[in-house]
């Protein structure tokens, strides 16, 4: 496989990251409402995610854990979604979306094994900011090639962790992601929770024990896994070829805090 890949720089929008102290004192001083620049960077993001889209997916589809943000797909192309629980369960799971509509799914399924789909039975598989959600990314990218036909297509957005909550923590080193792939995440599971619960959220060291049971038992949807552009791309390489995924990467674009990754499976 090509590696040497381009990677564009696009602006962004949704979730938009905290604007820093000196770029909103920057803003104040350009007396342009911070709102209007929020929303020019919404629409600036979103334009990115749907030309992408209207690109590379075609047919019939799923979209993964849409919530309040679901991806425009193009016209003549179909969609059903896909999410761990309906919709009112994904409300008291996530309080702070409850000003937003939410998707209701199509299907209730655990999108990391997709149980319920046939094999080579749909043409694109949707997966905006997910598979950092996922224990076992590696897994997680062996069931969307199942489900994908020949020549179908992987559209996912990843948060970039430089740029998100996750700055403070390491990227997820390839031996870890192929570790919990081969034995299971369980042995990590814990780790990841404390680091979560320290380093993005920030509890103070005296709490992140106590903290970081609760999520676990709760079974909260932490960040299990941070990367950035090339370290994603670096990860793909390697499940391809220790794996043999039948994985092509097709484009990697930049969109402000995260990043878009175009994959599609070839014909083995």
């Amino acid at each position: 496989m090509d590696t040497t890949l381009t990677i564009s720089h696009e602006p962004e929008a949704q979730p938009v990251p905290r604007i820093p102290v000196w770029a909103r004192r920057k803003l104040e001083a350009s007396k342009r409402p911070i709102r209007e620049i929020v929303r020019a960077r919404d629409r600036r993001y979103a334009a990115v995610r749907r030309r992408l889209a209207s690109k590379h997916l075609t047919g019939s589809g799923l979209e993964i854990g849409a919530l309040h943000l679901p991806l425009r797909v193009p016209r003549g192309a179909s969609v059903r979604y896909v999410d761990r629980c309906g919709r009112s369960d994904l409300r008291a799971h996530y309080p702070e979306l409850e000003i937003y509509p939410i998707v209701e799914p199509d299907i209730v399924d655990d999108a990391e094994t997709l149980a319920t789909i046939p094999d080579a039975s749909v043409n694109f598989v949707v997966a905006n900011h997910f598979i950092e959600h996922c224990e076992d990314p590696i897994g997680t990218l062996k069931t969307f090639l199942r489900v994908l036909r020949p020549g179908g297509v992987i559209y996912m957005a990843v948060p970039d962790g430089r740029l998100t909550f996750d700055s403070d923590r390491p990227i997820t080193e390839i031996s870890h992601l192929v570790h919990d792939h081969i034995e299971g995440p369980e042995s990590s599971r814990a780790q990841h929770y404390e680091e979560w619960t320290s380093l993005s959220i920030k509890v103070p060291p005296s709490e992140v024990a106590q903290r970081a049971q609760e999520l676990q038992t709760q079974g909260y949807s932490i960040h299990y896994h941070v990367w950035t552009p090339s370290a994603f791309v670096e990860l793909l390489v390697a499940a391809r070829s220790r794996f043999d995924l039948p994985l092509e990467v097709e484009a990697v674009e930049r969109n402000e805090h995260e990043f878009i990754v175009i994959m599609s499976r070839f014909a083995v």
